[in-house]
């Protein structure tokens, strides 16, 4: 796949930088998961936005864990980078770092993979979107993990039957 067909991962590359205040925390504290989560959307959003050159919804969210409590003063950047398109959806990986002020050495805290559907400007339907052209290494096996992970939520959402799935197959039994 060339250029031409689609779109790099950096062309729609996106960094979304939060300070933690208080009212984002809970009595502890802490950054309250659901405010994190709503950031991460609008990260993911903004970047398959870019990458579509249309709006998006966010369809499906895969695990996100809480690894490491972000405290209220704390830095968060969320790092959002596409990772493959299909025909009218498109994958993102989110990857959140946290930061002191004082220290300002960033420790990974969180990441997910958001999936969202472009829609038509005037319809509102889901349109097609351009491909993913993976360059580094990292975009090139993500850009293949997504595959796997795309059949795991759809047989997740009953919408495929596990036996559809080849590369899952492995991980489902009595299939056959």
């Amino acid at each position: 796949m060339n250029k031409e067909e689609g779109k790099t991962v950096a062309e729609s590359k996106t960094v979304f930088t939060q300070l933690i205040m208080p009212n984002d925390t809970n009595p502890l504290g802490n950054l309250m998961g659901g405010n994190l989560m709503r950031w991460m959307d609008i990260a993911g959003g903004i970047c398959a936005g870019r990458h579509t050159n249309n709006n998006v919804v966010t369809v499906s969210v895969d695990n996100v864990s809480f690894k490491e409590a972000i405290k209220v003063g704390d830095v968060i950047t969320i790092n959002a980078n596409v990772t493959r398109a299909f025909n009218t959806s498109i994958e993102v990986f989110l990857e959140v770092f946290t930061t002191s002020l004082s220290s300002n050495i960033p420790k990974k805290s969180n990441n997910a993979y958001f999936t969202f559907v472009a829609l038509d400007e005037k319809t509102l339907k889901p349109t097609k979107v351009k491909p993913v052209v993976p360059l580094t290494e990292d975009e090139v096996k993500r850009y293949e993990g997504a595959l796997r992970r795309r059949d795991l939520r759809l047989i997740l959402a009953g919408k495929m039957d596990p036996k559809d799935a080849k590369d899952l197959r492995q991980f489902f039994r009595d299939l056959d």
